[in-house]
């Protein structure tokens, strides 16, 4: 669980920058490419990663900049990467301005059960990282290059004077 502001700031500020890594390799073409009439499109997946922040961080009170949650998917690769860049720091500044260590411990009705405020961030981040994963899968699926996150990228391993990893 996040216990203080600063493990805040330093996990969000990795996290954003992986997820705008990500969302720098969408193209416009690959958010309704339809794979499987049971998975969400990259671009509805890619949406619901930027309107879950300002809605679960409106649970907690807070009033983020960026869409609201029933804002439609937008047509364009670069509509959902800034959309995702207004909420992403709006959460960072918020949270910074206005709680404290203390009131991480603060507790919010969310979804029918009682979260502290430090639960909440730390289910933002794993939320985020988890659809993060998804995306991949389907970004491999429409044919985009991946960037590393956590490690080198098949297209990246090269970069290493390496062979890429057998398929």
């Amino acid at each position: 669980m996040i216990r203080t502001i600063g493990d805040f700031d330093r996990v969000w500020q990795t996290e954003m920058e992986a997820t705008q890594k990500i969302f720098k390799h969408l193209t416009t073409g690959s958010l309704q490419k339809v794979l499987d009439e049971k998975v969400r499109t990259l671009g509805r997946l890619a949406w619901h990663v930027v309107i879950s922040i300002p809605e679960m961080a409106g649970r907690t009170g807070l009033h983020l900049a960026g869409p609201a949650e029933d804002a439609p998917v937008p047509a364009t690769a670069k509509e959902i990467f800034e959309a995702y860049n207004a909420v992403a720091i709006s959460l960072l500044e918020q949270v910074k301005s206005q709680w404290s260590d203390a009131t991480l411990t603060v507790e919010d009705d969310m979804y029918g059960e009682k979260w502290p405020r430090g639960l909440t961030l730390q289910v933002l981040v794993h939320h985020q990282i988890h659809h993060r994963g998804q995306m991949t899968v389907l970004m491999r699926l429409c044919g985009l290059s991946l960037p590393g996150i956590y490690g080198p990228t098949r297209e990246e391993w090269a970069s290493y004077g390496m062979q890429p990893p057998a398929v």
